[in-house]
């Protein structure tokens, strides 16, 4: 139980001893850690008990400040100011929960449930490489399910490839015509950036075509129907439905040089999947439930055989969810997808990672299922995140504007390098080591830079900052973890040490304010996560991770530990730090960042 948790049950106990005739719900009471500028580590507020313990504040806070340090061991003293009981926990229990909790590599983890939880994320289109743009995407999916699997869930890892369509048809159709016959080998690229090349390939040729048919009297949206490379990516996708060898054979051979990209894409990222579907294989069973709901007369038909369902009741639209055509738009593989999914994990929970330019989407996807009585609709839950931008601006694939994640990756590469070398901190590194150090503190950068900020605003990264080893960076908070390791190297003490290593301090509970402050704050990472979980927001880690980095900096430059007054006092601190760089390592891993050891 969090120490937050124990208060507000201490004084749930204390309200039934001193006013027995009043049940005080436990919901009722609020604690929040207290303020710097008043005596106290934890504060409850009492304005909620005023009208039902008809008593004014200073007296009820009196009341119960003296139960709760004359009843309990938790607490030394109280303080009361204008309605707040502030409450200072005794220093024998910050040392008991270090004993208790220095040495647990998982400290801050809930216990295994059964609840099943799929998080969804990166669903890339096979028509252009990973770029940018995604990866804001792909690390808010790879740290929460981290994160939801380290608070007790069943977490599958899921990527949906969006490998059918008409954008992949365009890719297709603009090779054929303008490749001759070009693979990744021979052009001397990745497959995924060749083929991406191709779907911007496409863009120009659409729009040189339209402003043709424009200046030869056509109207502008006539023309962009009519326009050749159009109506050729058109047919393509009718003829890869229809299951046309040569088309089909094609598609295949283009999605597989895709794959390989990406496959080096993610290796790079350090993301890793569970399950991979492919909306290839899921659409026929969209139609399947497209053709149900009309049956049961959820859906309904227009003139020109598209399916659609009426969403007007609950204040949105018509929506589309099969072309005159007997074509797939994506809500149909969508529902598909849904399907599957809870058929084949039985899911409490399936979490949704995408943009909330989607946002209607998602809430139309929910509707629909609800609509057919499909059991899955309940837990669709829409992780949506605000989109990301450059200091240039922002990125259009068919444009060509993109930067891909692989040439981030590598700018961010040559950053970490460039910043290491002008700070002159290559020292006692081989050759081997500076690159793998290069590698961790440019990707944790990268994530954590994506990741500090709350998933619901929108957000423009700037290269350069994110790597600042004096700012809001992962950077920092690798390089107090550094600095802890070369503490406890000098010390000779191993990271993860028996409990044995230290007790010789136990009775010695007289803490300076800066050990106890930091040690508090190592207790609250357990809510912190839990809150984490609950929001669907990584942010507040990486906001944890990145205060407790500079208290600890605080801390150590208040306090000497080789020098420390006492033995007592040299093992007090040590241990403060050990489970300080447990705690970072364990939140920061959750973001998929590795701490260095030396930096």
């Amino acid at each position: 139980m969090t120490l937050t948790s124990q208060i507000k049950h201490a004084a749930q106990d204390a309200f039934k001893h001193l006013y027995p005739d009043v049940s005080i719900d436990i919901a009722t009471i609020l604690v929040n850690q207290t303020k710097p500028e008043f005596t106290g580590d934890y504060t409850i507020v009492l304005f909620p008990f005023l009208k039902l313990l008809k008593q004014k504040p200073d007296v009820i806070g009196k009341q119960l400040g003296d139960f709760l340090t004359e009843k309990t061991e938790l607490f030394a003293a109280y303080d009361i100011v204008s309605g707040f009981l502030n409450l200072t926990v005794r220093d024998n229990y910050w040392v008991s929960f270090l004993l208790n909790n220095y040495a647990d590599a998982h400290y801050g983890e809930k216990s295994k449930t059964d609840r099943r939880v799929m998080v969804e994320y990166s669903s890339p289109n096979t028509n252009k490489p990973l770029h940018f743009g995604h990866l804001r995407n792909i690390f808010l999916g790879a740290a929460m399910s981290e994160i939801l699997r380290a608070t007790g869930n069943q977490v599958v890892k899921a990527n949906l490839i969006n490998d059918r369509g008409i954008h992949i048809c365009k890719s297709m159709i603009a090779w054929m015509r303008y490749a001759n016959g070009a693979t990744p080998e021979q052009a001397g690229v990745k497959g995924d950036h060749l083929v991406g090349d191709y779907y911007v390939k496409f863009n120009d040729v659409y729009k040189e075509e339209i402003k043709q048919l424009v200046a030869a009297g056509t109207e502008e949206k006539a023309a962009e129907k009519e326009a050749p490379i159009m109506k050729d990516a058109q047919d393509l996708l009718r003829k890869w439905e229809a299951g046309d060898k040569e088309v089909y054979g094609l598609w295949q051979k283009m999605n597989g040089w895709v794959y390989e990209g990406f496959d080096d894409t993610y290796k790079t990222l350090g993301i890793t999947f569970d399950k991979v579907y492919h909306e290839s294989d899921t659409y026929l069973l969209g139609k399947k439930i497209v053709e149900e709901g009309l049956a049961k007369g959820v859906l309904f038909k227009k003139e020109d055989g598209s399916v659609w369902i009426d969403l007007k009741e609950d204040g949105l639209d018509e929506k589309l969810l099969l072309r005159g055509d007997g074509t797939s738009v994506y809500m149909t593989q969508d529902l598909g997808t849904a399907k599957l999914k809870y058929e084949e994990f039985k899911l409490d929970q399936s979490v949704y990672v995408i943009a909330d330019e989607q946002n209607y989407h998602l809430q139309v996807l929910k509707l629909i299922m609800k609509r057919l009585g499909e059991p899955c609709a309940d837990g669709i839950y829409h992780l949506s995140y605000g989109m990301v931008e450059l200091p240039t601006g922002r990125m259009k694939s068919r444009e060509g504007t993109v930067v891909d994640a692989d040439d981030m990756a590598g700018e961010m590469v040559r950053l970490a390098r460039e910043q290491t070398e002008s700070a002159g901190k290559t020292e006692g590194f081989n050759a081997d080591e500076l690159t793998k150090l290069y590698e961790t503190i440019a990707l944790g950068a990268l994530k954590f830079y994506l990741l500090r900020v709350d998933p619901k605003k929108k957000m423009i990264f700037d290269p350069k900052e994110s790597i600042d080893l004096h700012g809001y960076t992962a950077t920092f908070i690798q390089y107090a973890h550094a600095r802890i390791c070369s503490i406890l190297r000098k010390e000779n003490v191993p990271m993860a040490p028996g409990a044995s290593r230290f007790q010789s301090f136990e009775q010695a509970t007289d803490l300076a304010p800066l050990e106890k402050s930091i040690i508090l704050t190592l207790e609250q990472y357990s809510s912190v996560l839990s809150e984490s979980a609950d929001e669907f927001n990584p942010s507040s880690i990486c906001n944890y991770a990145f205060q407790l980095a500079q208290l600890f900096n605080t801390f150590y430059d208040a306090h000497s530990i080789s020098k420390a007054e006492s033995e007592e006092k040299k093992e007090l601190r040590l241990i403060i730090i050990v489970m300080t760089a447990s705690v970072l390592r364990h939140a920061m891993r959750l973001m998929g960042i590795a701490l260095p050891e030396k930096m």
